[in-house]
């Protein structure tokens, strides 16, 4: 049986990068999955390849910034399911700055979206998951949020963030059946990157002792397997996928 068969599962920031990677890879594991982003064509297209897949898929319009949004869809999703298994919190953005050169508007954009977006969604699905006495919340890190990175102030302070979030709320939901895990991955290829120029591309990969970035693919398989119950002794930890990144 799929590892994921029936789970009810929101994932943001699932129309492209790790977030659709991560869509696809639960709707092939079973998973009912319920793709939320910000422009409604690229989730219409998401959905429509967690269907091909054979997987029951849904699509919301959601800004994780808008409480009153994110409470319309966890309730949307609650009536017609009547449970939430997963949650995902992959949506996140950067508007990266040296300190000296940021500007109060870049950084209140990356903690609205990165810290306040994840506090909204986790809240507003946690009540359920703790009547159910299970479920999986699962945090976007980063290894930038392990070991800080030039530039992003901002999002790092986010991704240290998630970190406090994850740890804090294994502890606080773990005795309700709910587990909550981070992942941190490196430098993966995403559109996120498209912007960066190949001469620093190259020096990323020098960087990485297996001399690539990574795939989405290859950090929606620790999604997935920590969202299912092979990994129903893991709660609290940070999993770096990185290649090996900072050894």
């Amino acid at each position: 049986m799929p590892r994921l068969q029936n789970k009810v599962s929101i994932i943001t920031g699932a129309a492209q990068g790790i977030g659709l990677a991560t869509a696809l890879k639960f709707a092939q594991e079973g998973a009912i999955v319920i793709v939320c982003d910000v422009q409604q064509a690229a989730i219409d297209e998401a959905v429509k390849q967690c269907q091909a897949l054979g997987a029951q898929a849904l699509g919301y319009v959601m800004d994780v910034t808008q409480r009153a949004a994110v409470d319309a869809v966890v309730g949307k999703v609650k009536e017609q399911f009547g449970r939430i298994d997963v949650l995902v919190n992959n949506a996140g953005i950067t508007q990266d700055a040296r300190l000296v050169k940021m500007t109060l508007e870049q950084f209140d954009r990356v903690i609205d979206v990165n810290l306040r977006g994840v506090f909204h969604c986790s809240q507003a699905v946690a009540d359920t998951m703790v009547a159910q006495g299970k479920g999986v919340i699962l945090n976007a890190s980063s290894v930038v949020g392990i070991y800080g990175n030039f530039g992003q102030t901002n999002y790092a302070a986010t991704k240290f963030g998630l970190i406090g979030f994850t740890k804090t709320w294994s502890r606080e939901l773990g005795p309700k059946g709910v587990r909550v895990n981070a992942v941190a991955p490196g430098f993966i290829e995403t559109p996120m990157l498209a912007t960066v120029p190949e001469n620093v591309l190259a020096d990323m990969r020098a960087h990485v002792p297996l001399k690539r970035l990574g795939q989405p693919g290859e950090i929606a398989n620790v999604y997935a397997f920590l969202a299912s119950d092979e990994a129903s002794y893991i709660n609290g930890a940070v999993i770096e996928v990185s290649g090996g990144l900072t050894i």
